[in-house]
């Protein structure tokens, strides 16, 4: 069984798109054969926003979309859900910290919280993780 951690939307829509590709990202979607990946409440519409655009922008199409989303839904990928108080005070004041959205905050705070490393290719996010001695995941043989 592999080591669970958080997964960044950096990570996920690398999958989605074929000019996007990256070796670390599909060696984690890989490693989800034997791991799960753990993502805040922000996710869905994270991956819902990044389709719509791709969608306007004719990088995808609807049927597309639909099948990248049916997809995801097969990996054993658990959304967390946050109180809204808490979104709005302690990932608010860790965005704030480390120069991050406040959706970026929410997988650093979500690992910090689970104790998990963290799987990223967003360097910002990279960075702050660093400096909050939050590992990053390291999938085998990477």
């Amino acid at each position: 069984m592999g080591e669970d951690f958080v997964l960044d939307n950096s990570i996920v829509m690398t999958w989605c798109f074929k000019d996007e590709v990256n070796p670390y990202a599909d060696h984690i979607l890989d490693t989800l054969e034997n791991a799960t990946g753990f993502v805040p409440s922000v996710w869905p519409l994270e991956i819902s926003n990044v389709l719509l655009v791709a969608e306007r922008r004719k990088r995808i199409s609807e049927a597309g979309s639909i099948h990248f989303i049916a997809l995801l839904s097969e990996l054993p990928i658990i959304v967390e859900q946050e109180p809204a108080e808490r979104m709005l005070k302690e990932i608010f004041a860790l965005a704030r910290k480390h120069g991050l959205s406040s959706y970026d905050a929410s997988y650093l705070d979500l690992a910090m919280k689970k104790g998990l490393p963290i799987a990223t290719l967003d360097h910002r996010l990279l960075a702050a993780a660093n400096q909050s001695h939050v590992p990053i995941y390291r999938a085998d043989g990477m």
